[in-house]
């Protein structure tokens, strides 16, 4: 028995689909999934098997224009988990096509090490017809020798298999990474501190888009096979706290009540979360903060 090893480094611009596919892959939820830009920072891998090969994915945070620390770091990180993997997977989205971001990720690729296999996923693809996507996969392939192009729906999973068990077959040769059941290498306390800040941007939407960040303090497992789970809401102005906390406390209740549901449902036993809204109007430029969330300080100078 052959058995094949490797990483794949999922990249696009944020919003692409990269959370949504990495989920579809595993076969649960590990990377954050929701509707806002620029949510992925820390570089989430997620374990697929797929006949004799063990896939694991880099979620890469989305590649953008960075403005600030944090935004520099962000795309330091997406890149680099580009450079380390076996295989690169850029995601376009259908509808949007050729965009400025995504030109500027194609000049990217031409810096990676030579060599390097990079395929093409054309997600979404049903939001467009048939003519505008080969027009699309055809535009793309005249830009960048890609090894191979897929047309997928990461949400609706049409084209998904393929792309794994293609992926699969590319890795090298080599003993499996990771114990068979283990879907992701994040320690649990880092996922865990992800849920509740996916709950938080679902929530509070345009209101408080990136001033906000989560850690998990502490974790305790309980005689009764519960854990006791305390988290820590940075945010970096006092207005911040009453829009976290809202009339009476019922924001933040409600967010509580949603993480500790998903991450009950996760570990897959009861969970009693309590979380803590604290000020810290330069966490965005501490150190400790960036380790936390798997980042670089040093990358986003």
């Amino acid at each position: 028995m052959t058995t094949r090893a490797g990483f794949v480094a999922l990249i696009g611009e944020p919003n692409a689909g990269k959370s949504t596919l990495l989920n579809r892959m595993v076969g649960a939820k590990v990377s954050i999934v929701t509707h806002k830009v620029q949510t992925t920072r820390a570089r989430i891998r997620g374990v697929a098997m797929a006949g004799e090969s063990q896939i694991v994915f880099v979620d890469t945070p989305g590649l953008f224009r960075p403005k600030r620390r944090l935004d520099r770091a962000m795309v330091a990180a997406a890149w680099g988990g580009a450079a380390d993997a076996d295989v690169i997977v850029l995601l376009v989205e259908a509808h949007r096509g050729v965009s400025e971001g995504v030109e500027t990720i194609l000049k990217g690729l031409e810096d990676l090490p030579k060599g390097r296999t990079v395929a093409l996923a054309i997600n979404k693809i049903d939001r467009v017809e048939s003519p505008r996507l080969l027009k699309l996969a055809e535009k793309m392939n005249e830009r960048h020798a890609f090894a191979k192009t897929f047309m997928i729906s990461a949400e609706k999973g049409y084209g998904v298999e393929d792309l794994r068990d293609w992926l699969a077959g590319e890795l090298p040769e080599g003993p499996w990474l990771y114990p068979e059941d283990q879907i992701a290498d994040l320690p649990m306390r880092m996922i865990a501190a992800e849920m509740t800040r996916e709950k938080l941007t679902l929530r509070l939407h345009q209101e408080l888009p990136y001033q906000l960040t989560v850690e998990t303090e502490n974790w305790e497992e309980r005689k009764d096979g519960s854990a006791r789970i305390d988290q820590v809401i940075y945010v970096s102005r006092p207005g911040h706290k009453g829009i976290l906390l809202g009339k009476g406390g019922e924001t933040i209740k409600a967010i509580s009540q949603a993480a500790r549901e998903e991450i009950a449902a996760f570990l897959d036993r009861p969970v009693h979360l309590f979380l803590q809204v604290k000020v810290r109007e330069n966490w965005q430029d501490e150190a400790a903060r960036y380790s936390e969330m798997g980042l670089d300080f040093r990358d986003g100078g």
